[in-house]
C-alpha cells in the first residue's frame, strides 16, 4: 500500500495521484506539484489516502507545497489573461485562412507557456499561426486539437436532461458507448434522442449497462421454448426491469398469451410450483373437512358434500373420520325427502269447454263468424236449416254456482 493525495488542475479533469511527501492535505485545499510540463497549479480532490501498489504509475512525483496567497494570486492573474489571448488566436487563425475553431486556452504557472485547444474536421497546417502568435505573446505556444467530446467537456452547458453535461460535471474520463446498450434498455435508436451535445451517443447510456447485462443473462431470449406450469410456449418479449416475459402458449386455446415471471420459468420451478399447490390444495382439503354445520332443530350433524366415500373409494372412511373427529353419523329423518301440504300440487279437474243444443247432446261448433255460431248438430232439422242467433257469452269456464245452460 502506497499513500498518495489525489490532485486535479481542472474542475471536471482527470484525477492524478501524488505522493503527499509528509505533508497533511485535504480536499479541496491548492497545491503546487511538479510534472513532466513543470512546475503546476492544482487542487487537491482526495485528502492522504492508501492505494494498491498496482494502482500506482511509476514514478510517482510528490507535491511540492501548499499554495501560498501569491501562488494563488498569480493563478488568478493567469486566468484573467486567458480570455484575451483566446481572441488573439482566433483573429490570427481568420488572418490565415484556416479552418480551425479556437475553444480555450491556458497559461502556464511558470508563465512561460500558452497552450491553445481547437477542433477541426481534418488536419490543420498552423505553423505560420505559431510563429505569429509567438511574436505576439513572447513565450513558448502550443496548440492541441482535441474532440467533439473534450469540447462539450471544456465549454459545457445543459443537456436534454435539463441538468449540466456529466462530462464538465464529474466525469473524470470517457468511455465507449455503443447502439448495442440503447438496444438493452428498449430505447429508440433514433440518433436524435440518444446523441448528446457533441453529436455522439449519450454517456448517460452507459451507467446502467452492467445492471441490464445482468438481468439479461437471466432471462429467456425472444423467440426460445419455454416449459411453464401451464405448458410449452415460445417466448414474445420481455420485459428486464419487471422480470416477467409474454409467452404465447401452445396449446392453450383460451389464453394464447401469458404473461409470467422469470423465476417461474423452467422444470424446476415448474416442480416447485405443482408441490406448493398440492400443499396448498391439501391444506385446504383439510380444512374443509373439519368445517361442519350443526342442525340445532333435528339434531343432526349436515354437511354440505357427502363424504360416504374417499377420492379413492375406500367405504370405510366416512365412520373412521367419524371415530377421529368425534362426530355422530347422519341419521335418516323421517320427513327427509316429503313434501308438505303446503308445498303438495294439488291436481283439480280441468273443466272441458262443450257447447250442447237444445236437446241436450254436445256438439262441436262449426264455424265461429263474429258473436254467432253455425251449430252442426246431430238432430234432424227443416230444410232450411235455423237462423242464426247471437251468442251472448253467458257461460263461463269457471263459474261454478251458476248451472243455467247457454242460450243461443
Amino acid at each position: 500500500m502506497t499513500e498518495v493525495v489525489s490532485v486535479r488542475f481542472n474542475n471536471a479533469g482527470k484525477s492524478y495521484y501524488f505522493a503527499p511527501n509528509g505533508t497533511s492535505i485535504k480536499a479541496g485545499e491548492p497545491v503546487i506539484v511538479e510534472t513532466a510540463k513543470g512546475i503546476e497549479f492544482a487542487f487537491c480532490s482526495v485528502g492522504n489516502h492508501y492505494v494498491g501498489d498496482e494502482k500506482v504509475v511509476a514514478p510517482l512525483r510528490a507535491v511540492l507545497r501548499k499554495a501560498s496567497n501569491y501562488d494563488i494570486k498569480v493563478y488568478e492573474l493567469c486566468k484573467a489573461n486567458e480570455p484575451e489571448a483566446m481572441e488573439i488566436c482566433k483573429a490570427k487563425a481568420k488572418e490565415h485562412g484556416l479552418d480551425m475553431k479556437v475553444i480555450g486556452c491556458e497559461y502556464g504557472f511558470d508563465g512561460n507557456k500558452v497552450t491553445f485547444f481547437f477542433t477541426s474536421d481534418g488536419r490543420v497546417d498552423f505553423r505560420e499561426l505559431v510563429k505569429d502568435l509567438a511574436s505576439v505573446f513572447r513565450m513558448r505556444i502550443e496548440l492541441r486539437q482535441v474532440g467533439v467530446r473534450d469540447e462539450a467537456k471544456m465549454l459545457g452547458g445543459i443537456g436534454m436532461c435539463g441538468r449540466q453535461y456529466c462530462c464538465n460535471l464529474f466525469l473524470d474520463e470517457f468511455s465507449t458507448v455503443s447502439t448495442k446498450m440503447a438496444k438493452h434498455q428498449s430505447l429508440s435508436l433514433n440518433p436524435t434522442k440518444i446523441s448528446g451535445a457533441c453529436g455522439r451517443l449519450m454517456c448517460c447510456l452507459r451507467y446502467e449497462e452492467e445492471a441490464y447485462e445482468e438481468l439479461i443473462s437471466k432471462s429467456p431470449k425472444v423467440g426460445s421454448s419455454v416449459i411453464t406450469a401451464y405448458g410449452t410456449g415460445t417466448v414474445v418479449s420481455n420485459n428486464l426491469l419487471r422480470q416477467t416475459v409474454k409467452i404465447k402458449m401452445d396449446d392453450d386455446r383460451d389464453e394464447a398469451f401469458r404473461t409470467l415471471k422469470i423465476t417461474e420459468l423452467g422444470e424446476e420451478a415448474v416442480k416447485a410450483a405443482q408441490f406448493a399447490k398440492k400443499i396448498q390444495e391439501e391444506k385446504a382439503q383439510r380444512t374443509f373437512e373439519q368445517y361442519t354445520f350443526e342442525n340445532t332443530e333435528t339434531n343432526e350433524i349436515d354437511t354440505p358434500l357427502n363424504f360416504n366415500e374417499d377420492d379413492n373409494g375406500d367405504a370405510g372412511s366416512k365412520e373412521r373420520r367419524d371415530k377421529e373427529h368425534g362426530t355422530r353419523s347422519r341419521q335418516a329423518s323421517p320427513n327427509r325427502g316429503k313434501k308438505s301440504d303446503f308445498t303438495k300440487k294439488k291436481n283439480y279437474p280441468r273443466k272441458k269447454n262443450t257447447f250442447k243444443n237444445k236437446s241436450g247432446q254436445g256438439s262441436v261448433p262449426d264455424k265461429i263468424e263474429g258473436n254467432t255460431v253455425r251449430e252442426k248438430s246431430g238432430d234432424k232439422q227443416s230444410a232450411g236449416g235455423r237462423k242464426k242467433k247471437n251468442f251472448k257469452g253467458s257461460y263461463h269456464k269457471n263459474r261454478k254456482n251458476d248451472k243455467a245452460k247457454p242460450s243461443f
